[in-house]
């Protein structure tokens, strides 16, 4: 009996260190979300103490189970765990909470600190993030594990809270898993019933655990978020279920302890104050007044879970070992993956097109394109928004990734484009596989946040945009993405590449599997273009340094030059063979990434675009921001600044002004003629 007294009174000092240690850093800080952790810090300790698969001293094991936050802003939470069961973050770090160069900022960011599995904050991304880990886990396992060795096995957990679960984006995706019956994906939902606004009655009163049963989940209520024997129980029911996703419904109290502020929104996103610090502690029975205490017994109970973590990735590389000596081949396969290495030679099979093709969509030829490389680059993995027949985004005799196939490699995400963005990087982070997902251009805000945090994150995460334009035609300027070019420009760290025949396209697929250290944006078009004839033009292989010169004039001193992507080059070629007549010399330079351009050195740049030559005209059909820097002062860009309309593509074009005849003119005004 003493034994088990014992016990529970460490487990309530391993908690309440866990509480102060939030308290106490967001008090520092004075900025921060203490009350969530502090009402978390049962379900938190039991699960990395007892049920997480996970090794403290190798963040990176491939092995282990993955924790996602979604709800970020409680990110002091797991500075604390990992603080305290023993990864690469110190009692210094917890007390430089929100501070300039820390490993501990407001909310977790991934490749920033040790033991952070995704960058969260924007509320529900951390959840789709979730469900894209468990999908890879999934395709994975089947892959590579063979009879008796299971090699790939492992659970990914998230916790989410209240305004996670009011977000569209959990929705999707907690709809797709559902769907998909992710046995491996544990979901903890913190129900403190409390938002910044105050009380969740103000806003949401529907039944989560009735919409996550009916979404095909398996769900458990917890009513008390300080029963440790009852948390125990659940997680390890949840863990037992494998056949449905589960959800863990856990009543919590945010700020719990607190006299003043429990279950009230000042808690949420303030600190508590130095007073009501003091009588929290006083409440909890904290019998230390300096800020950042750990008593030494309660450090040590946390830091058991390294010793277990050792123990287990121990275990698990030897096995790792007889299954690497039973099947080198596939050993080697995986490791080249977990590696980010793409197979040697897979440019070899990149298609070749002709003239004599004939016109031909770029994302026909996208299509093309990626069957090619999915055959000899086998973790390519992906889909699209229900949208598959139109962005030519079905792989070839690879199957369907479902419950009953799991090593099948085309994803059916449904009309989903939310969920599919978060999946996405969650599948990236998990490495093993390049993800790609399709949708139409204009539904690229859909995925916005999750292809910010993907750039974030440096993820190597492929997006196929297709219909890129007023090109795509009756649909209207519902469909017609004037805006999305510069605003998918604008995302740090993302390259954007709109090839403008079928040859760019192949090449523009070489940069999306080629960059590890960020996703890639292939904007195509809907209607056919020529494939241009190379015998007297620039190589497309100049996409891979994002723009080039396309044509000169015979005598190779521009007057002018004419910059255009995608549809709109043969439109400047057009336009430079009129003016050749007229004895003008223009350059056409090809920019399918201004990115990659921006990139290059500045002799290279200089000699692709001449300062002296300052008679520029940028032409896209879309809106002009994103050009201004390459035309300069003495130049001008030929784009929309209106929304479309709904017309064939060809009337189109010609009435908002896209004709070689519009381009010649800008021209000359430019010259002066």
């Amino acid at each position: 009996m003493a034994d088990t007294v014992s016990v529970t009174a460490l487990d309530h000092l391993c908690v309440n260190t866990l509480r102060t240690l939030a308290m106490d850093a967001v008090q520092r800080a004075n900025s921060g979300h203490p009350g969530a952790p502090m009402g978390l810090a049962p379900l938190a300790y039991v699960l990395w103490t007892r049920h997480l698969r996970h090794s403290p001293a190798d963040p990176d094991w491939p092995a282990r189970d993955r924790f996602v936050l979604s709800a970020g802003h409680a990110s002091m939470l797991l500075y604390g765990l990992l603080y305290l069961t023993g990864y690469d973050v110190s009692l210094e770090d917890l007390q430089a909470f929100r501070q300039w160069g820390s490993k501990t900022p407001g909310h977790p960011e991934f490749g920033h600190t040790p033991g952070v599995e995704t960058t969260t904050g924007p509320l529900g991304q951390g959840v789709a993030n979730a469900v894209g880990l468990a999908i890879a886990e999934a395709h994975l396992a089947a892959r590579f594990n063979r009879s008796g060795e299971e090699i790939i096995n492992h659970r990914t957990f998230f916790l989410a809270s209240d305004g996670d679960l009011m977000e569209g984006v959990s929705h999707e995706a907690a709809s797709l898993a559902g769907h998909l019956r992710l046995g491996k994906l544990i979901g903890l939902y913190d129900d403190n019933h409390v938002t910044i606004e105050g009380s969740t009655d103000l806003a949401f009163s529907e039944d989560v655990a009735a919409r996550f049963a009916a979404y095909g989940w398996h769900v458990q209520q917890v009513e008390d978020g300080n029963d440790v024997a009852a948390l125990d129980a659940a997680l390890a029911a949840a863990k037992a279920e494998t056949e449905r996703p589960s959800l863990v419904v856990v009543r919590t109290h945010l700020a719990y302890g607190s006299p003043n502020k429990q279950d009230s929104a000042d808690a949420h996103g303030a600190p508590l104050g130095d007073e009501e610090v003091r009588l929290t502690k006083e409440n909890l029975g904290w019998e230390w007044t300096e800020p950042f205490h750990v008593p030494p017994e309660a450090l040590s109970e946390w830091r058991k879970a390294r010793e277990r973590g050792e123990a287990m990735q121990h275990v698990w590389q030897q096995r790792y070992q007889t299954w690497r000596t039973a099947y080198p081949e596939v050993a080697a396969e995986l490791e080249r993956r977990l590696e980010g290495r793409l197979p040697q030679g897979w440019t070899d099979h990149l298609p070749t097109f002709r003239p004599s093709d004939g016109p031909m969509a770029t994302r026909a030829a996208s299509g093309q394109v990626l069957n090619a490389i999915a055959r000899v680059v086998p973790e390519v993995i992906g889909g699209s928004a229900d949208l598959a027949p139109s962005t030519n985004t079905l792989l070839a005799d690879t199957g369907d990734f479902s419950a009953s196939d799991r090593g099948a490699r085309n994803l059916r995400f449904g009309v989903r484009e939310h969920a599919m963005g978060g999946v996405l990087t969650g599948m990236a982070l998990h490495r093993g596989l390049v993800p790609f997902g399709a949708t139409f251009l204009i539904f690229s805000d859909y995925m916005r946040p999750a292809i910010r945090l993907a750039a974030m994150m440096r993820q190597h995460v492929i997006y196929v945009f297709t219909h890129d334009s007023i090109g795509l035609g009756e649909d209207g300027p519902t469909h017609q993405p004037v805006e999305m070019l510069p605003a998918l420009r604008a995302v740090p760290n993302l390259i954007v590449l709109r090839p403008a025949d079928a040859n760019e396209t192949a090449h523009a697929w070489r940069v999306a599997l080629e960059r590890h250290d960020g996703p890639v944006a292939l904007v195509l078009t809907r209607q056919g273009l020529p494939v241009l004839d190379r015998t007297a033009l620039g190589a497309a292989d100049g996409v891979l340094r994002g723009g080039y010169v396309l044509a000169d004039p015979p005598q190779g001193r521009p007057k002018a030059i004419i910059l255009a992507s995608g549809s709109e080059v043969p439109l400047a070629l057009e336009a430079r063979r009129i003016l050749a007549e007229e004895k003008l010399g223009v350059r056409v330079v090809s920019m399918p990434s201004m990115e990659l351009f921006a990139a290059q050195p500045a002799a290279y740049r200089e000699k692709v675009l001449p300062p002296a030559v300052t008679a520029r005209l940028a032409v896209e059909a879309a809106h002009p921001q994103s050009w201004y820097r390459w035309v300069g002062d003495g130049g001008d860009v030929l784009g929309l600044v209106r929304f479309g309309a709904s017309a064939p593509a060809k009337r189109l074009f010609a009435e908002l002004g896209f004709t070689p005849e519009a381009v010649v003119g800008h021209v000359r005004a430019l010259l002066g003629r």
